[in-house]
């Protein structure tokens, strides 16, 4: 777990010495408009993508006498982190997968498919809800959304470099000498890498989720053999509807052949099987 932590910490601190690297390239007023167009943008979905995300998979949220299984297992999964009683949804569809949501653990819910619930049995289904309960005590979705603020920035400073190149006036180092070298490379090539650091952090995080959830219940299997069930269920009964920009918010990519893995927000699913399988617990 602080192996997985401590790689957060370094791919956001390179993420943030890419930011300051553009910084003195650029100048100071690029990079503050930047910010404050990522801040706003990253921040209001900070506060309103867990309603948009529900709305956008049609999930229903769902009383006790609904769904008494799903509701025993979240508030036994919930009680074991320590964490508030989430509100509980069902997605209607035959993908199986779940998600969670929510800007911190008062504010969180949990978010089911038809499909995983008819696919898993109760101690697989409870290693994926304890998965999805880690999200919301390591705070995930913050992690996230400071580092999707940054890449933005990063990507805004591209693109003023990219326009600045066609239309001559770029400011910053260039004024001074700068090579077109390092205009060429902060146009183009720093948003590849503030995006490949960006997907890092996300896989570092499901990695921890996956080890937290596996020291949550003592039992590591349970989750291991699930996700063996959710990538054969996924390949039979990808998602047809939603979008491919919230597939790092569930369990198991529900998309098949819209990203390359070299561009995946989940690590390879047999990688996280394995270290599953190997956690003494």
């Amino acid at each position: 777990m602080i192996k997985n932590q401590l790689k957060t910490v370094v791919l956001l601190a390179l993420l943030t010495a890419l930011l300051l690297w553009i910084g003195s390239f650029w100048g100071t007023s690029g990079l503050i408009i930047g910010l404050i167009f990522a801040i706003v943008l990253n921040f209001g979905s900070y506060w309103f993508s867990d309603k948009i995300v529900l709305r956008m998979y049609h999930a229903k949220q769902v009383s006790e006498s609904e769904a008494p299984r799903l509701h025993k297992l979240v508030r036994e999964v919930t009680q074991l982190a320590n964490l508030p009683m989430p509100k509980v949804y069902i997605v209607p569809t035959k993908n199986p997968n779940a998600f969670a949501t929510g800007r911190n653990p008062k504010n969180a819910a949990i978010a089911c498919t038809e499909g995983i619930l008819e696919l898993l049995n109760d101690d697989e289904l409870k290693g994926v809800i304890a998965h999805e309960a880690s999200h919301i005590k390591n705070r995930d979705t913050l992690i996230q959304v400071v580092a999707a603020t940054i890449a933005g920035v990063i990507s805004y400073a591209a693109m003023m470099a990219r326009w600045g190149a066609i239309f001559g006036g770029f400011g910053g180092r260039d004024r001074d000498g700068g090579s077109g070298m390092e205009l060429l490379f902060l146009a183009i090539v720093t948003p590849i890498i503030a995006t490949l650091l960006q997907l890092a952090i996300s896989r570092s995080r499901e990695f921890l989720a996956d080890e937290s959830a596996a020291k949550t219940l003592h039992n590591s299997f349970g989750l291991a053999n699930a996700l063996e069930k959710l990538e054969q269920g996924v390949k039979k009964n990808p998602l047809r509807f939603g979008s491919q920009a919230t597939s790092c918010l569930f369990i198991s990519n529900p998309f098949r052949g819209g990203l390359l893995n070299f561009f995946s927000t989940h690590p390879p699913m047999a990688e996280r099987i394995n270290k599953l399988k190997s956690m003494n617990l």
